[in-house]
């Protein structure tokens, strides 16, 4: 037991030594977003939205669980964490492109519903959203139909996701093979993170293709 949380203290004591992503949403913008949602967010959404785009103005990597009762909302508290992060840009010099979200589920069905809600949550915006899974990858929005997702080859949504013209990419533990690079790797999102082990979401943080972002570590919220 000793050894077990001499190791924890380890880990955290590397957290908050390390440097982080600086993101300060429009608070307007946020709202604006929020209200386009089918249902007004509840007080404990609130409240949790405040905890965590105040840790995302912190010099060091948020690291938080967000915990919930089946259809509490978690979902459209990580789709206005994943906004916040998805429009806003690089710093110290480095201002192309726009930061990048990760969301992790445990099972390619999971993953495939929580494509769809980030879907519907931003189907009015200009931003990409990637899925990858192991039996394929689909893109949003489509260039035929900009309303409607499209498939779209491995090689092609990697390419995408590691040059930044993807902000926001949500799969299974596919996100974690080597193959998957990024760019500006802001913010992983776990969900079901009891579902994965310590290794698998520490592996996430360390997926940044560019090697200055390499030193940096990307905010972590984790689902239950």
């Amino acid at each position: 037991m000793f050894a077990i949380q001499l190791a924890k203290q380890q880990e955290h004591a590397e957290v908050a030594t390390a440097e982080g992503y600086h993101v300060a949403p429009d608070s307007a913008h946020i709202k604006q977003f929020a209200e386009r949602f089918p249902f007004a967010l509840t007080g404990a959404q609130g409240r949790a939205l405040s905890a965590i785009l105040a840790d995302f103005q912190k010099d060091a990597p948020m690291s938080r669980l967000l915990e919930g009762d089946v259809g509490s909302g978690k979902t459209a508290v990580a789709a206005v964490a994943a906004y916040a992060v998805a429009t806003s840009r690089p710093e110290h010099g480095r201002d192309w492109g726009n930061l990048q979200v990760a969301y992790m589920a445990p099972t390619e069905l999971l993953a495939r519903q929580q494509f769809c809600s980030f879907v519907e949550y931003f189907k009015h915006l200009p931003i990409q959203i990637g899925l990858i899974t192991g039996s394929g990858c689909m893109k949003f929005p489509s260039k035929v139909n900009p309303t409607e997702p499209t498939t779209i080859s491995r090689a092609q949504l990697l390419k995408w996701v590691a040059n930044g013209e993807i902000p926001i990419l949500i799969g299974t533990h596919a996100l974690i093979q080597k193959s998957v690079m990024w760019k500006h790797l802001a913010l992983v999102i776990i969900d079901e993170q009891h579902r994965f082990g310590t290794r698998q979401r520490r592996a996430l943080a360390q997926k940044n293709s560019d090697t200055a972002e390499k030193k940096r570590m990307p905010h972590l919220l984790s689902m239950t």
